[in-house]
């Protein structure tokens, strides 16, 4: 695993060389400073895991230091207090200012390193319940004995051996994260934080999408952004198609020097990041629309993994009904239902144009409405809805009058036609057709896929 990365801040030369040797011999990565306008400085350039902070400095103290980090929000780690002259009311300061302990000079060794081991552990575990509090409820191991899953599992575990940008491609719903998070728990970097976001739901503008990948600095301000959270560990990076192209151009140069620089900032800031994205469709039809960096796509494509649709191994659905079933009723304390045989035939052989985002959903519905210990197959055709076909594949083989038709099929006889007449004027293009018709590309995929249009038949 990467070595964690510690700061140690002391005025006295023997005590920093002391402490960064015991450190260092420990399997930690040392930086020193030796007061407060060099901790600053290093502080500013990477986010440390943890930092040993003297009290008693010439110039500016740590109390005051510590003060100034927490006011600017940028409190980012565990800081463990040291001094000589130290009192009860200087340790409880300390404390009501974030600090996590505070210990005495002159320093006993074993206990500093258990301090320090009991903070890292502390500050991990924190990121870690951060991270399963956003988690889908589930497993890290991916779920279904296909044939496609356990080729898939068998890719991610050699995958996992490499440190290398990796890019999954995969609908909605069908357990890309899932997926990541298999590889990072394999990875040599298991033991380091996941972090995540979704960048389509996390940012709306350019200036906040580069920002929340970068950070930024502004009137001596630090605002961490995730690539400094993911420095030592992994970044993964949810429908990579939404960054825009200033931050496309920024996140290729990152990633081609291993270093970056926050907005607004001066000073390049080392990255050690393995970075995962994902996708809901093909970038190479981003990257002819001029929607995405091409240079940044074949650098992110080193390692593609293709996710399939439910549909495609739909002999996994009972087991993950059952998988769900079980996960739900133990997580958020549920009634137990056992789905029932013709039941579980049914739902195999629905199309799940959500997957197994879907498929989990119409669990925790079953399980909530539900009132009998078992659910039948009534019940499960019901919780499914019957799904209205559209009435052509061609265009122009409409009935005479759409008024005919029920509602709900008219309107989805005529959004089929429009899309296909759309589709032929873009020969096939996605980006060009989201332009066109005014709808996010990931919604419009989402709308061809249940109205079995296929955009790859119309380009040429």
């Amino acid at each position: 695993m990467t070595a964690q990365y510690i700061m140690v801040v002391d005025d006295e030369p023997d005590i920093r060389q002391l402490v960064s040797e015991i450190l260092e011999d420990e399997g930690y990565r040392v930086v020193t400073a030796e007061n407060a306008a060099k901790a600053r400085e290093l502080h500013r350039s990477r986010k440390p895991d943890l930092i040993l902070l003297d009290i008693w400095m010439p110039g500016q103290d740590g109390i005051s230091l510590l003060k100034e980090w927490r006011e600017n929000e940028t409190l980012c780690c565990p800081v463990v207090m040291m001094s000589g002259h130290g009192t009860i009311e200087t340790a409880v300061e300390a404390t009501k200012l974030g600090a996590y302990d505070f210990i005495e000079k002159p320093l006993s060794m074993a206990k500093m390193l258990l301090t320090i081991s009991n903070a890292l552990r502390s500050s991990q575990l924190e990121q870690e319940n951060r991270g399963l509090r956003k988690q889908v409820a589930g497993t890290l191991e991916p779920v279904g004995n296909s044939q496609a899953m356990q080729r898939l599992r068998e890719q991610a575990k050699r995958i996992a051996q490499h440190n290398t940008c990796v890019l999954l491609y995969g609908e909605p719903g069908v357990g890309k994260e899932s997926f990541a998070r298999y590889i990072h728990a394999r990875s040599p970097r298991k033991d380091r934080p996941f972090v995540r976001t979704a960048l389509s739901s996390s940012a709306a503008t350019t200036a906040s999408l580069g920002k929340l990948l970068f950070g930024s600095e502004e009137n001596g301000k630090i605002q961490y952004g995730l690539l400094d959270e993911a420095n030592g560990s992994v970044l993964y990076l949810a429908e990579i198609f939404e960054l825009d192209t200033d931050t496309q151009s920024r996140l290729l140069h990152a990633l081609k020097e291993n270093r970056f620089m926050r907005i607004g900032g001066s000073e390049w800031v080392d990255m050690d990041t393995t970075l995962m994205v994902s996708s809901t469709h093909d970038l190479q039809d981003d990257v002819a629309g001029g929607k995405f960096n091409e240079e940044l796509y074949y650098l992110l494509n080193v390692v593609p993994l293709m996710i399939p649709p439910l549909r495609e191994h739909a002999e996994d659905v009972p087991e993950l009904l059952n998988h769900y079933v079980d996960a739900l009723t133990a997580q958020d304390g549920l009634p137990y239902r056992h789905i029932a045989l013709p039941a579980q035939n049914f739902l195999r052989n629905h199309s799940w144009p959500g997957n197994i985002r879907e498929l989990r959903n119409l669990v925790q519905r079953l399980l909530i409405l539900g009132t009998e210990t078992e659910v039948s197959l009534e019940e499960a055709e019901e919780a499914v809805g019957a799904r209205i076909p559209v009435f052509s594949q061609e265009i122009g083989q409409a009935p005479e009058s759409l008024f005919d038709l029920p509602l709900r099929q008219a309107r989805e006889q005529f959004e089929h036609d429009y899309l296909i007449y759309q589709l032929k004027k873009v020969d096939g293009n996605v980006s060009k057709l989201a332009d066109m018709v005014k709808m996010e590309r990931t919604h419009l995929y989402r709308k061809m896929r249940s109205l079995d249009v296929d955009p790859k038949k119309f380009g040429r």
